[in-house]
C-alpha cells in the first residue's frame, strides 16, 4: 500500500505547483503525484493565453479588480479578489524563477497582452501556448526533485474517508476526514490503496460532459465527483463558461481547438457569415466584452440567421506580427486551407471552464478535513459567475502557495479510525460490451448540449434531469456488476457533473453571468 506525506491528484499547474513547493519545504517527506494520463496533460497545456498580473504602470490593482468583480456579475468574493490579485505579482516572479519563460517587448519588459474583459494590458504570455510553457517549467523541476514521485496513468476512484472504514454516511459532515484514494494502476489492472496524511485535488476541469469543448479528453470532472461521493460542499456549478471562439471544423472535434481571447485583444473582429460585425449591438466593448456576453452574442445571431458558425475577421491586421504572437493559431489555420491574411476564421462557442466546484477557503480547504483542491476543480469566490480571461492560471499559482503554507504549519500524522478496507470488485465480471459506456457518454454530452447549454430553460432543464436520471440508473448497475475500467469511471463521473449542473441551475433564481435561462427574463 503506497503511503505518502502528500498525494496529489492532477498533474496540471495547481497540483504541480503545490508539489513543489511542498517537496522543497519538507524534504523529509513524500510527495506523491498520480495522473490518469500522461503527466503532461491536462488543461493547463492548453491555455493559450496567459496569467493576468497587474505590472504595467498605467494599470493598478483596483483597476483588476473593478474587472475581475464586472465579469463575475455581483457574485465574487471581494475579499478573494483582492488576496489573489494583490499577491499575483509575487507567484509570477516565483515561477519565472522555476523556469517559465514569457515573451518580452522591444524594451526588454513583459509584451503584455489585452483580453476581454480586461481594460489594461496585463495578460503575461508565451506566445499563444503559454500553458504548455509553464507545463514544461514545472515538470522539468519535478524531474530534479527527488522527494516527489510521478505516477502516469494511475487513475483516482474514490477518495478514502469514513465511508469506507465505518459505515456509509449521508450527509455532510464536519468529522469527516480524508485519508487518501482507490487508484487503478491502468498499466496492471490493480486498484490499490494510496493513503496520505493530505491529500490535494487538483484534477481540472469538466468540459467533456458537453463534447463539444476546447477541454482535452481527460477533462471529466473526475475530482468533483469524488469529493461529491465523498460529501463534500459542490458550489455553483451551474456557471459554464463558453469560451466564444472556438475553431469550427465540420463533423466536429474534440477538444476544439481554441482562437485565444488575445487575437480580438489583437485586433480581430467579429462578423456574420455576410461580414456584417454585431458586437456593436450588445455591448460598448464590442469584441472585448467578457466571455459570457460575447458568447451569448453569437449564439443570438447564429439562432437568427441559421448559420453553422460565425466569422472572425484578421484580414485588417499585421499579419507578420500576428505570426510572431499567434504561431500556433497562424499553422492550425494555414492546415485546414484558411490564409487570415485574406479568409476569415470560421468560429463557435464551445464549453470552457467551470466557474463552481469543491468549494474550499482561503487556504484551499474543503469542507473535508485534510482534503484540498486548488485549480479549475476548485471554487474559491474569485470567478463569481463569469471567470475574466487569464485569471484561471493566476487562480491557480496564488492557492498552491496557500495551500502549501497552510499544510505545513499544520500537517500532522492521521490514523484511520479503524483499518482501510482493500478494493472490492467480487462478483464482477470483465465488461463484454463496452458500446454501453460509450453510448452513453455520447448520450449524456447530447443531452448537455442541447438542453443545458448557452441559453437554457424550465422545460430543457427538467428534462434533462430525468434523462441523466436514467443515464444513472444504467451506469451504476454497469459498475455494480463489471471490473472497473477508466472509461466507466470517466462515464459515472460526467454522470454526476451533469447532474449537478442541472440540479444547480433548477435551484437558481436569477440570471447572472455565464448563467442564462429564459424563463427568469
Amino acid at each position: 500500500m503506497p503511503n505518502s506525506d502528500f498525494l496529489i491528484i492532477g498533474s496540471g499547474i495547481a497540483g504541480l505547483t503545490f508539489a513543489v513547493k511542498v517537496a522543497q519545504a519538507c524534504p523529509d517527506k513524500k510527495v506523491t503525484i498520480i495522473t490518469k494520463a500522461d503527466e503532461s496533460e491536462s488543461n493547463t497545456k492548453y491555455a493559450q493565453g496567459g496569467i493576468a498580473v497587474v505590472l504595467n504602470e498605467n494599470d493598478s490593482f483596483d483597476k483588476h479588480v473593478e474587472d475581475t468583480l464586472r465579469a463575475g456579475d455581483g457574485l465574487c468574493d471581494l475579499e478573494v479578489v483582492n488576496m489573489v490579485i494583490k499577491e499575483g505579482p509575487e507567484r509570477l516572479k516565483e515561477i519565472i524563477e522555476i523556469g517559465a519563460r514569457f515573451d518580452v517587448n522591444y524594451s526588454g519588459g513583459f509584451d503584455l497582452g489585452k483580453e476581454g474583459g480586461h481594460s489594461e494590458n496585463r495578460i503575461v504570455h508565451h506566445k499563444d501556448i503559454t500553458g504548455y510553457e509553464i507545463e514544461r517549467a514545472l515538470l522539468h523541476k519535478i524531474y530534479t526533485t527527488s522527494n516527489i514521485e510521478i505516477y502516469s496513468h494511475h487513475f483516482a476512484i474514490d477518495l478514502i474517508t469514513e465511508h469506507q472504514i465505518k459505515k456509509k454516511v449521508t450527509e455532510p459532515n464536519p468529522d469527516l476526514t480524508c485519508y487518501g484514494a482507490y487508484v487503478l494502476n491502468q498499466k496492471t489492472g490493480k486498484i490499490e490503496k494510496y493513503t496520505a496524511n493530505i491529500t490535494m485535488l487538483a484534477s481540472g476541469g469538466t468540459g467533456q460532459v458537453y463534447g463539444h469543448t476546447t477541454n482535452p479528453l481527460i477533462a471529466t470532472g473526475d475530482g468533483i465527483a469524488m469529493a461529491y461521493r465523498a460529501k463534500a460542499k459542490i458550489k455553483d456549478m451551474e456557471f459554464i463558461q463558453f469560451h466564444p471562439t472556438a475553431l469550427y471544423e465540420p463533423g466536429g472535434v474534440s477538444p476544439s481547438f481554441l482562437i485565444s481571447e488575445a487575437v480580438r485583444g489583437f485586433g480581430a473582429k467579429l462578423k456574420t457569415r455576410k461580414g456584417k460585425a454585431f458586437m456593436h449591438k450588445y455591448d460598448e466593448r464590442k469584441e472585448l466584452a467578457s466571455r459570457d456576453i460575447v458568447s451569448k452574442a453569437i449564439d443570438n445571431e447564429l439562432k437568427n440567421s441559421g448559420d453553422d458558425y460565425v466569422c472572425l475577421d484578421c484580414t485588417h491586421l499585421d499579419i507578420e506580427l500576428f505570426k510572431q504572437h499567434f504561431p500556433n493559431i497562424y499553422k492550425k489555420c494555414q492546415g485546414i486551407g484558411i490564409d487570415i491574411s485574406k479568409e476569415l476564421i470560421p468560429v463557435v462557442p464551445a464549453s470552457h471552464y467551470l466557474c463552481g466546484g469543491i468549494s474550499v477557503n482561503e487556504h484551499g480547504q474543503t469542507s473535508i478535513k485534510n482534503l484540498f483542491a486548488c485549480g479549475e476543480c476548485s471554487h474559491t469566490g474569485l470567478h463569481g459567475a463569469n471567470r475574466l480571461a487569464s485569471n484561471s492560471l493566476l487562480e491557480a499559482l496564488v492557492y498552491a502557495e496557500r495551500s502549501y503554507k497552510k499544510v505545513i504549519k499544520d500537517i500532522v500524522d492521521i490514523v484511520p479510525p479503524g483499518e482501510i478496507p482493500e478494493w472490492n470488485e467480487e462478483g464482477t465480471t470483465e465488461p463484454d460490451e463496452l458500446v454501453l459506456i460509450t453510448h452513453n457518454r455520447m448520450e449524456l454530452q447530447a443531452v448537455m448540449r442541447d438542453y443545458v447549454g448557452i441559453v437554457r430553460s424550465d422545460k430543457r432543464l427538467n428534462r434533462a434531469l430525468k434523462r441523466l436520471h436514467l443515464l444513472y440508473k444504467e451506469t451504476e448497475e454497469l459498475y455494480d456488476t463489471t471490473k472497473v475500467s477508466p472509461q466507466l469511471c470517466e462515464l459515472r463521473n460526467l454522470i454526476t457533473i451533469g447532474y449537478l449542473i442541472v440540479k444547480q441551475s433548477i435551484a437558481r433564481t436569477e440570471n447572472k453571468g455565464a448563467y442564462y435561462n429564459k424563463n427568469l427574463d
